[in-house]
């Protein structure tokens, strides 16, 4: 009987300790609000990447009438070059569904942009994103430039290197050099994937404040304990274009 006794204790607060371990970095599931993020990009065929943008911009609207379009960028440093990539916000799933289904039936779009633009892309990426819960998506109020880091994290999720990441991110934020814009985690796509998106004035302002921080004991103290469970890294630096609503 004692044996029971503490086995059903046991098994009590291991119920009661569950969703403090995962709760800073909970997706899918366990977050209460089913709104996500699909990042999408684009590679394009080389000389062809002012005919798409000029082809989106005049019809953007069109597409825009249906959800919402957090950004859309050209890829400027970091990876392959004619490169763009878009940011869409969806309600849940459902949405996306409908979206989709009024995309696809709408003869302009599909004729005007969709069509036409297909012949200039080489290489599409989609994947499905969460925006992590101590994070709240942030719009700048001037123009500046945006870098966008991917993470790629070791197997095991954020209850295991969560809390970690969480302080190597915040150590950044508190130099206030940069703008956290978003935290998201893929849900679909390549998993424990981590894609920080942030705001600059300028390249030369993300320079210096890279310097910065590389020199700053709470940076560095915070980035060694994340580093243990970090598989890869890059980064990219994206160009706002006319049309995108985060500039």
């Amino acid at each position: 009987m004692l044996v029971l006794r503490s086995r059903l204790a046991a098994a009590l607060a291991a119920r009661t300790l569950a969703p403090q371990l995962c709760s800073s970095f909970a997706t899918g599931p366990r977050q209460y609000d089913g709104t996500f993020y699909e990042f999408r990009t684009y590679c394009l065929k080389p000389s062809k990447m002012n005919e798409f943008l000029e082809n989106v911009k005049k019809n953007i609207h069109l597409r825009t009438a249906q959800s919402e379009l957090v950004g859309f960028w050209s890829v400027e440093f970091g990876g392959q070059m004619n490169k763009v990539f878009h940011i869409w916000k969806y309600d849940n799933f459902a949405h996306r569904t409908e979206v989709r289904k009024a995309v696809a039936k709408n003869k302009e779009w599909q004729q005007q942009c969709v069509i036409p633009n297909l012949a200039l892309i080489d290489e599409q990426e989609t994947e499905i994103t969460y925006l992590v819960p101590w994070c709240k998506l942030e719009k700048p109020t001037k123009e500046g430039v945006y870098e966008l880091v991917i993470f790629q994290l070791k197997p095991g999720g954020p209850a295991l290197w969560g809390d970690a990441f969480k302080r190597a991110i915040n150590a950044h934020v508190d130099l206030g050099y940069s703008k956290l814009v978003g935290v998201f985690h893929t849900e679909y796509g390549a998993l424990n994937r981590v894609h920080v998106l942030w705001w600059n004035e300028s390249a030369d302002s993300r320079a210096a404040g890279r310097h910065q921080s590389h020199e700053d004991p709470r940076v560095v103290a915070a980035v060694r304990e994340s580093v243990n469970y970090l598989v890869s890294q890059q980064n990219m630096l994206l160009i706002p274009t006319s049309f995108s609503p985060l500039k």
